[in-house]
C-alpha cells in the first residue's frame, strides 16, 4: 500500500503541485481513508520528501540506463532531456518551482543529490565529445559542468520562465542547443544539425 501510495501522489504532485494536492484529494484518488495514508506518513511533508526523493533515484536510474547505450554525447543530451520531460511532466506544472517555494529544505537537498548527479554525468558527456572530437578539447570541463546544472535549473524559475510563453520542451530544447554551439567542434556542430532535423 505504501507503494502505491507514492506512486499516486507523485502522480497527482507532478501534475497538480505540492501546494494545492491534499492528503484528502490522493485519499479520494484512492478510494481510501485518510487514516491510511497517515498509517504510512505521518504528514504531507514526509509524504512530499518520500515521494520527491523515490522520483529522483527513479530518473537517475533512467539516465545511467541512457548513458550505457552507444549515443554519441549530443545524442545523449537530448535522449536524458526526452527522458526527463516524459517522467516529470514539466509541461503542466514545474515541480521544482513550487518545491523551493513551499518545501525549501527537500527542495535544496534535492539540488545537492542534482548536482552531484548532474556533476559527474556532464563531465563524462563533455570528455566524451572531447574524445570524439565533437566538443572543443580546450574547454573547461568543470566549469562547464557546473554552468550547464545552474543553466537546466535556472530555466525552470516561473518567474523568468514562465510556462504560458515557454513551455518546458521549448527550453530544455534550445538550452541544449546554446550549451552545444558554445563548446562544439565543426564536426559537433554538423552533428547538432543532422540530429535536429531527425526528430
Amino acid at each position: 500500500m505504501k507503494c502505491k501510495i507514492l506512486e499516486t501522489a507523485g502522480e497527482m504532485f507532478l501534475s497538480f503541485g505540492f501546494k494545492s494536492v491534499t492528503m484528502d484529494d490522493i485519499a479520494q484518488k484512492m478510494s481510501i481513508s485518510k487514516k491510511t495514508i497517515y498509517t504510512h506518513f505521518s504528514n504531507k511533508r514526509i509524504l512530499i520528501e518520500e515521494t520527491t526523493f523515490g522520483l529522483f533515484q527513479f530518473i537517475k536510474c533512467g539516465i545511467d540506463d541512457i548513458r550505457e547505450k552507444n549515443y554519441n554525447p549530443i545524442e545523449e543530451l537530448y535522449e536524458i532531456k526526452n527522458f526527463i520531460l516524459k517522467h516529470l511532466k514539466d509541461e503542466t506544472s514545474s515541480p521544482q518551482y513550487q518545491l523551493n517555494k513551499y518545501y525549501p529544505k527537500i527542495h535544496a537537498t534535492l539540488m545537492k543529490k542534482q548536482f552531484t548527479v548532474m556533476q559527474e554525468c556532464v563531465a563524462d558527456n563533455l570528455q566524451k565529445g572531447i574524445d570524439q572530437g565533437l566538443f572543443r578539447k580546450e574547454i573547461d570541463v568543470d566549469f562547464i559542468t557546473r554552468i550547464y546544472f545552474k543553466g537546466m535549473t535556472g530555466i525552470k524559475d516561473l518567474d523568468t520562465f514562465p510556462l504560458d510563453t515557454f513551455s518546458m520542451n521549448y527550453l530544455m530544447e534550445n538550452y541544449i542547443d546554446y550549451h552545444v554551439r558554445g563548446i562544439a567542434t565543426e564536426k559537433g556542430i554538423q552533428t547538432l544539425e543532422q540530429l535536429k532535423t531527425s526528430i
